[in-house]
């Protein structure tokens, strides 16, 4: 195909998904809407403190289930780390967080399919948990020691996170969540597009043939080659999710796909920002290492049992 001819096919291709998701896609901006209105990150924090009998489990489930993005989950394990709790549920929340939740979810099973979207947060928890007992592990050896790079001692915690109870969210009216609504619609549209015609356009210009060699099923390299292009590669959901899409079009593996938006997601910029914010380099390997090791078992496994799947 010339340019044009590219063009328009990467054109026909985006538009083409979009409206084989619309609706997907619809309940997930209005579930992220919901969560960000009425989740608040400090009684998050809160909650977390009060239950640090089981932690790390505790950490890893409202990771998955809240909608934190980068910024989100460096505002809770700021205040999870305001208690000096240990460290084993913030490495949990931190490899978690970033993966997924549920509107991801949802945006993810328009279009990959349901059987990948379960995949992904299913990952996403055993990673939480594993990430957990690997720091827990650590610090009872005492290799965590001043790992902290805020440290915040009981007595000198801010009253906003310990003595008083928390403001309510302010009153959410419809012409809140209309605006909300719009504002997340926008964003999630003009990335879904723009990445989706990338990714076919791209594939116009990509002989196939090399995308199967580089990423396809039943090649050995295919998914740590993948998770390690994650690492750098990776923008954000919105924009990631349809240009992998595109690329699993054009022979990309699911599990190769499943390993790129693991590392990517938990590696990108926001999420490493985060994450240094709070802590220094052993915890950050932990992180990391559960990650990249986490991506291509999860990948592996995936396109080994993706047959069964139908």
């Amino acid at each position: 195909m010339n340019l044009v001819e590219t063009f328009l096919f990467a054109i026909g291709k985006a538009w083409e998904t979009f409206l084989g998701l619309w609706p997907l896609l619809l309940l997930s901006v209005l579930v992220s809407v919901a969560l960000k209105l009425f989740v608040d990150q400090d009684r998050v924090a809160r909650f977390l403190r009060r239950n640090q009998r089981n932690g790390v489990v505790m950490s890893t489930a409202l990771a998955v289930a809240t909608p934190f993005c980068s910024c989100g989950t460096t505002a809770v394990v700021l205040g999870m780390m305001a208690s000096t709790i240990p460290w084993a549920p913030i490495v949990a929340f931190l490899v978690a967080s970033p993966l997924t939740s549920p509107q991801q979810m949802l945006y993810s099973a328009g279009l990959f399919g349901w059987h990948f979207a379960l995949a992904f947060m299913a990952a996403s928890i055993l990673l939480g948990l594993v990430g957990g007992a690997i720091a827990g592990f650590a610090e009872s050896r005492g290799w965590l020691a001043n790992q902290a790079r805020l440290v915040s001692r009981p007595e000198t915690v801010p009253p906003t996170l310990e003595q008083t109870p928390p403001p309510g969210n302010p009153r959410v009216t419809a012409k809140i969540f209309g605006r909300e609504t719009f504002d997340v619609s926008w964003k999630l549209l003009l990335m879904f597009f723009a990445f989706s015609f990338l990714g076919y356009f791209l594939n116009g210009l990509i002989p196939q043939e090399w995308i199967q060699n580089a990423f396809g099923a039943g090649n050995a390299f295919s998914i740590p080659f993948a998770a390690v292009l994650g690492i750098p590669f990776y923008l954000n959901t919105e924009a990631s999710m349809p240009l992998v899409k595109a690329f699993m079009d054009s022979g990309m593996s699911a599990g190769a796909a499943l390993a790129f938006l693991i590392t990517g997601a938990g590696t990108s910029i926001g999420a490493l920002t985060g994450a240094l914010a709070i802590a220094r380099w052993r915890v950050i390997a932990i992180v990391l290492g559960v990650l990249v090791t986490g991506a291509v078992a999860f990948g592996a496994a995936y396109d080994l049992l993706a047959p069964m799947f139908g």
